[in-house]
């Protein structure tokens, strides 16, 4: 749910983000698809594929895990932030739960609180039946005129986006 304060959000804007980032070079290598992005939350799935996301051992590697967390923590935070706001994960706690080796993971994330230099989001890893594999907390540092959307754009050399609020 959007906090009254915060201004309506460009629908189109999010679209082409997801698209973007899902071309992303990290993501595009795990798998990751963006399935939404909006104030406080963010939801991206990824099917597991043991010869791109197995340990030794037969399941997933637990940086799959910490990679999902990380991500949907730190889009959670997105659409609270003023336009030309940059960010960045300060930290990341990890809690692994439980072993995967098939199907669909899917990883959410929410913003917690929002201060003026820190964000704390929470994530959570579930299997294709729900069941909670992951937990994280992210403290994100707000950056101000450093890695803001500008250069995101800039690093893929995509064309500019929708603006971000309508």
């Amino acid at each position: 749910m959007q906090a009254p304060s915060c201004p309506a959000v460009n629908p189109q804007h999010i679209q082409d983000l997801m698209a973007l980032l899902d071309q992303a070079p990290y993501f595009s290598l795990l798998g990751m698809r963006f399935q939404a992005i909006q104030p406080g939350y963010c939801r991206l799935t990824l099917d597991l594929d043991y010869l791109r996301h197995g340990n030794a051992f037969g399941s997933i590697h637990g940086g799959v895990y910490s990679s999902l967390l990380d991500t949907v923590a730190y889009w959670a935070a997105y659409c609270q932030m003023p336009a030309d706001q940059g960010y960045t994960s300060l930290d990341l706690t990890v809690t692994n739960l439980a072993m995967a080796r098939t199907g669909t993971l899917t990883a959410e994330g929410r913003v917690l609180r929002t201060g003026r230099s820190i964000c704390l989001a929470e994530a959570t890893v579930k299997s294709p039946e729900g069941k909670l594999l992951a937990h994280g907390t992210s403290k994100l540092m707000l950056l101000a005129g450093r890695q803001s959307l500008d250069e995101l754009l800039a690093a893929a050399g995509a064309p500019p986006l929708p603006p971000k609020f309508l």
